[in-house]
């Protein structure tokens, strides 16, 4: 105990309580987080004083929200064919932009991995690139494909696809980053060539990690394809806005509920893929 009262006391200052209990402090992480907590509540309160929110009648319409679950939960099963239609053009459309994005993102990850190709320059430059593009809203995509594509699951599909492609080069790379260096050098010097080292070594080892960004991102593609809908891309997220705009809760709140559970399986089924997968390594 004497040893650890006597570390340096500039960075940790330790403390005994009377109950025993021994309090450990950082100076310079507790001002960070002190400082960080000050910067988010005056940007909180910019916030609320820019918006002009009007407390009193949002605080009168709070009764309300209650009321709209109830009807949500009054389910109407009348429309399940067309329910059911526009769910699997949701689930299509989520299932064609992942893959295509996977395609694209392997492709061009290894452009972006600084350990692969060993071009000076390239891998920054396809990183910068394709942070531009994601940092661009997937709904902005999706729009701009309205105006070219016109209405219907096309727009949907590459706009959602050009979003994940950037997605998945940059977790792409990144797997492919954390591959040993030492495993890469061995593999050199054995005098194997580079799509050998790729497949063979930094593929396989990274297989594990993809696989977890792709749930990630199936999971996002189709919870974004639900609101996509909403503004002419189709699917279910098209039938769940007109339902609510009619007034037809009960028919919107079957679809939100098989929303939920799909994407509820998508979540399961990766996670115990990703279990079987770290049980074999």
């Amino acid at each position: 105990m004497d040893s650890l009262l006597n570390m340096n006391m500039e960075t940790e200052i330790i403390e005994k309580r009377k109950n025993g209990k021994i309090k450990i402090s950082c100076r310079q992480k507790d001002h960070s987080v002190r400082y960080f907590l000050i910067v988010i509540g005056v940007l909180t309160m910019i916030s609320f004083l820019f918006l002009d929110i009007e407390w009193g009648k949002l605080l009168a319409r709070l009764p309300e929200i209650p009321l709209i679950f109830m009807k949500l939960f009054t389910f109407q099963f009348d429309k399940m064919d067309q329910i059911i239609e526009a769910f699997f053009e949701t689930v299509s459309v989520a299932v064609l932009s992942t893959f295509l994005g996977i395609v694209l993102g392997l492709f061009f990850g290894i452009f972006a991995a600084n350990n692969i190709l060993h071009i000076k320059g390239l891998p920054t430059f396809v990183k910068a690139f394709f942070s531009f593009i994601r940092a661009i809203p997937t709904l902005v995509w999706v729009l701009l494909m309205l105006v070219c594509l016109g209405f219907g699951p096309a727009a949907g599909i590459v706009g959602l696809c050009i979003h994940t492609t950037a997605f998945f080069t940059r977790s792409f790379a990144q797997s492919f980053e954390d591959v040993s260096d030492e495993v890469i050098e061995a593999l050199e010097v054995t005098g194997a060539g580079k799509l050998q080292i790729f497949f063979h070594a930094i593929l396989s080892s990274s297989f594990s990690q993809m696989i977890a960004w792709i749930g990630m991102r199936f999971e996002i593609n189709f919870a974004e394809c639900a609101i996509l809908g909403m503004v002419g891309a189709g699917g279910v997220g098209f039938m769940i806005s007109n339902s609510i705009q009619s007034y037809d809760y009960g028919t919107a709140g079957v679809a939100i509920v098989l929303v939920f559970l799909f994407a509820y399986l998508i979540e399961r089924i990766f996670v115990a893929i990703k279990k079987t997968l770290a049980g074999k390594n």
